[in-house]
């Protein structure tokens, strides 16, 4: 029935569509596919929340609605709110006493109200909309939930529901690189305003790296001046050329400490944190070549463009040298004064030791502090740095590898090399926010690599989604939460962010704040669907990559090539063809059985339809590379 139900409420719309616009309801008709899956209720939140009751009838919100704010510090989150659903609906809300047609926001005192810190409850009626929590954020985030649930259409009709919502973790976080490749302010605010939405509340922020520093530092300005900057190089990360000769240095940028105060500011009305990360000993190019006194070797480097380093890149701090010491001091007293998070991120990963095992000042360093080798040598740096974070009132965080050697009395890790480092920090009773590459990291492929920007490694959405950043047998309590990080070496432009972020975001928000008991990979395809229509009408570009078909070729007992096939995605029907045509659903379906290259056939075309319409890319793909990832054991990509 409720099918059904779901049926009509569309068929309904469509045809309000087409009395008002014929273009609008063609919209409609070609995103149905997207749409049709869905035999759930009227609601489509992503995160899910902890529970939904749905109930008969609709809140219709009309212009002149009253916005009442019953508690303290909403001032701005209203009027933000007023914006978002002017900007989603064009209507507009007034703010005042009530009415018959009000949105309610309350915030009451937690011991009474036995809200979780950070949840709300969402009562929809015909009558009107409440939204309680204990704090302001919970506020925020019930707003998020409505938002979520107002429709794009006219009239506005609203679900009536009860929602009831807290997050799993604390910490629920996406990390940008902004080394790599520069984003504007107005890019990393823009950020910010997509991840909120699925109630995230953690950006870190990667401000210093091998190919450029990004944050001014007044006391050195030499980092922006020089560091902040490299020669220009567009095409394939990794196989450009170094600078030549006198070549400028002319593409880059960097955040004054004012534009970063405004992005703290943006950030925190928003209930956003923002985590500041300078990258230390290693990925220390940008630094040294602005101060090269700070390497082992003294050697004048340019910023790297993105040319593949060698092997033995002399990119680490020296360890041994004194001026490192004070030059840090100077980088995190005033990072320390410009940024309210109670941590600061050291990095602390990759680090090439082999300067530091020939270095005449590092091997002095490890005999008078009577290390053993160079391992203990980066964890005396790591201990040492902390002992100055924690004299300017910070924390530190850093990469699993500042686990190498001993870890610092109070360092938080950040485990990003699989979860075994994670386990390995809270098993000695250290804070963890688990970020493993291979469910995490935002920038490796996330469905057949021939139709997707070229990139490394795989993470598929259902990757993304059904990993758990707690282990068995470690204390939840230390696992602080996680994030997913998007590094950009291979992200030249805003629109690739969004790319790579988006919908393997969404699969992270939920991981992060829904109840593990409340996922279910069926019902999250659903809801995406209904997500990208938001997206494309905000602008936002997004993968549909997990719509795509996954090729899983092995050899046979005669040794001939067969392909399996798949989709993340369930209810997808597949079509293919080896005779070079484009496919569609007049072509042999494909049955659920491997099959074989015709004698001749030199290449597969393989296309996704969901309810008699193409929904995925179609993938056009050579038999010889099939047949070279089988013989290199790759078989999904």
């Amino acid at each position: 029935m409720s099918l059904l139900l779901n049926t009509l409420n569309i068929i309904k719309v469509m045809a309000k569509f087409f009395l008002r616009s014929r273009y609008a309801c063609l919209a409609l008709l070609c995103s149905f596919p997207f749409l049709a899956a869905s035999a759930g209720g009227r609601i489509h939140i992503i995160p899910e929340p902890v529970s939904v009751t749905e109930k008969p009838g609709d809140f219709i919100l009309r212009s002149g609605a009253t916005l009442v704010v019953e508690g303290d510090s909403l001032g701005g989150t209203a009027a933000w709110f007023t914006e978002q659903v002017q900007t989603l609906t064009g209507l507009q809300l007034r703010q005042g006493n009530g009415g018959k047609q009000a949105i309610i926001l309350d915030i009451v005192h937690r011991d009474k109200s036995g809200i979780h810190p950070n949840g709300y409850s969402l009562s929809v009626t015909p009558s009107g909309i409440r939204i309680t929590a204990a704090d302001p954020a919970g506020i925020f985030y019930g707003l998020q939930t409505l938002l979520q649930m107002i429709p794009t259409t006219q009239p506005a009709a609203i679900p009536c529901a009860d929602i009831t919502d807290y997050p799993r973790f604390a910490w629920r976080g996406l990390m940008l690189d902004v080394s790599r490749h520069f984003f504007t302010k107005q890019e990393v605010e823009r950020y910010i305003d997509d991840m909120v939405r699925y109630k995230y509340n953690t950006l870190h922020l990667h401000l210093s790296d091998d190919e450029g520093w990004r944050i001014e530092i007044k006391s050195l300005p030499q980092l922006t001046q020089h560091g902040a900057w490299r020669v220009a190089r567009t095409g394939r990360w990794g196989e450009f050329l170094p600078a030549l000769g006198d070549e400028a240095a002319s593409a880059g940028g960097f955040y004054t400490q004012d534009d970063m105060r405004e992005i703290i500011r943006y950030a925190q009305q928003r209930y956003v944190t923002i985590l500041p990360e300078i990258d230390i000993p290693a990925h220390s190019l940008a630094l040294i070549s602005s101060y090269p006194n700070l390497s082992c070797t003294q050697l004048p480097y340019p910023v790297n463009p993105g040319a593949r380093p060698p092997v033995r890149q002399d990119n680490a701090l020296c360890i041994g040298n004194d001026s490192v010491y004070m030059v840090l001091d100077k980088i995190f007293t005033e990072l320390a004064a410009l940024f309210p998070s109670e941590y600061i991120h050291i990095g602390g990963d990759e680090a090439y030791k082999g300067f530091w095992a020939t270095c005449p000042k590092c091997q002095r360093r490890m005999a008078d502090e009577h290390l053993g080798n160079v391992e203990e040598l980066q964890s005396y740096f790591v201990k040492r740095v902390e002992k100055m974070l924690t004299a300017k009132g910070k924390k530190l965080i850093g990469w699993d590898e500042i686990l190498e050697g001993g870890l610092a009395p109070e360092a938080t890790v950040m485990s990003w090399r699989g979860m075994a480092g994670g386990i390995a920090a809270a098993r000695m009773g250290h804070a963890v926010v688990m970020t493993p590459w291979d469910y995490c990291y935002l920038d490796l492929y996330q469905g057949e690599s021939t139709v997707e920007p070229p990139t490394y490694g795989m993470c598929r959405l259902k990757d993304s989604y059904t990993y758990d950043p707690v282990p068995d047998s470690v204390d939840e309590r230390l696992i602080l939460g996680g994030q997913g990080n998007l590094w950009t070496e291979s992200v030249p432009n805003f629109r690739q962010v969004e790319y790579m972020t988006w919908p393997r975001g969404l699969a992270l928000a939920e991981v992060y704040w829904s109840p593990k008991s409340a996922r279910n990979w069926d019902s999250f395809t659903d809801r995406i669907g209904f997500e990208f229509q938001r997206m494309d009408g905000a602008g936002i570009k997004y993968a549909r990559s997990a719509y795509n078909v996954i090729l899983t070729p092995k050899r046979s007992g005669d040794h001939e090539l067969v392909v399996s096939m798949s989709t993340e995605v369930t209810g997808l029907d597949i079509y293919y063809t080896f005779d070079n045509t484009n496919p569609d659903s007049f072509y042999p379906k494909y049955d659920g059985t491997p099959v074989k290259f015709p004698l001749g056939a030199t290449q597969l075309n393989v296309i996704t339809y969901r309810n008699g319409h193409p929904i995925g890319q179609q993938v056009n793909i050579k038999k010889d590379e099939l047949a070279k990832r089988v013989d290199e054991g790759r078989h999904v990509y």
